[in-house]
């Protein structure tokens, strides 16, 4: 539904071509895509149905943030890979779907210039091969919960969500965070083998910390229900860099894999052997095994699932020594 700006002076989307106008006025977010529950509500089968969101932070400013779309986000002609900050003037697409932002009340921000040559692409990054552990976060029953919420409050819900979950990943150490429709992927680079151990104790901490952030926002929110996450933990040689500065390989498969095997295994965390055999810990360690189904591979993979409850006890347990010179969470 397309709402009217009467102001003059708050930001707003137009449709190219038409006088139509979407007032950015309630709350602090609004979803764009073909699915129910979004705010900006675009009928077009190229656009997903979950595409991009866009925020307005305290300061003011507004960003826009793909979500894992299959088509991608575009701001004057530059695919969008992480939160983009938006400027008065700036053409946006989706898929084939074009807007415009407009914020009359800055608009003395100077927009980027679209791109008219492939000279003014940026540079590719040189792929590189890393020893990494990949986190992959995503809300357990998203599609049941966005048919049961308002436009406004779906936008509110995942907006917050995407935003306090990127700021856990980057307090611990993560290099990078990927919005993925309902999820999210964090990716932590090892530069020692020698303190991958230590660094997992800071990684299993941000998926700890993930959860409270969840169970907080579903405090704070009119939700039907408390929001809930599964989290798959692998750890592994990944490939990094390109354009949009992402993780591939077979490391980010398994660990989308695990994530999945949450909603089948009863438990809310799943790590991959690799990343169990690193932990450095006291025996027992309270994770069970399990074998999940990895496409690509013959056999399923031996991984170990905990409660959400039973990591933190786990976490507790552990010799805090290392984590002195880690970031401290706010």
């Amino acid at each position: 539904m397309w709402k009217v700006d009467g102001s003059g002076r708050s930001a707003y989307l137009t449709w190219t071509g038409t006088d139509r106008k979407f007032a950015l006025l309630d709350g602090q977010t609004w979803a764009i895509g073909r699915g129910e529950g979004c705010a900006v509500l675009l009928h077009s089968r190229a656009v997903s149905r979950l595409h991009a969101l866009i925020q307005r932070r305290e300061s003011g400013d507004y960003f826009l943030v793909d979500l894992g779309s299959r088509n991608g986000s575009f701001i004057n002609g530059r695919r969008v890979s992480e939160p983009a900050q938006l400027h008065d003037n700036d053409h946006l697409v989706f898929a084939e779907q074009e807007l415009v932002f407009r914020n009359p009340g800055r608009a003395t921000s100077e927009p980027l210039p679209p791109v008219t040559d492939s000279r003014d692409l940026p540079t590719s990054a040189m792929l590189v091969q890393s020893l990494t552990t990949i986190v992959v976060v995503d809300i357990r029953d998203f599609t049941r919960l966005a048919r049961s919420l308002s436009e406004a409050l779906l936008s509110q819900t995942i907006g917050t969500w995407f935003f306090r979950i990127g700021k856990v990943a980057e307090r611990w150490g993560s290099w990078k965070q990927q919005y993925m429709g309902d999820a999210v992927m964090a990716v932590w680079i090892h530069e020692n083998k020698a303190n991958v151990g230590a660094e997992l104790t800071r990684v299993l901490r941000a998926v700890s910390e993930m959860d409270q952030v969840t169970a907080e926002i579903s405090r704070s929110l009119p939700l039907p229900g408390l929001l809930r996450i599964g989290a798959g933990v692998n750890t592994g040689l990944a490939v990094l860099g390109g354009t949009y500065y992402t993780a591939l390989g077979d490391t980010v498969n398994v660990a989308m894999r695990l994530e999945a095997a949450t909603k089948t295994t009863g438990l809310y965390v799943v790590l991959g052997d690799s990343t169990f055999e690193a932990l450095i810990a006291p025996p027992p360690l309270p994770f069970q095994r399990v074998e999940v189904k990895v496409k690509g591979h013959d056999q399923p993979v031996i991984a170990w699932g905990i409660s959400f409850q039973d990591l933190d006890s786990f976490l507790n347990t552990v010799d805090d020594a290392h984590l002195k010179s880690a970031p401290t969470p706010s």
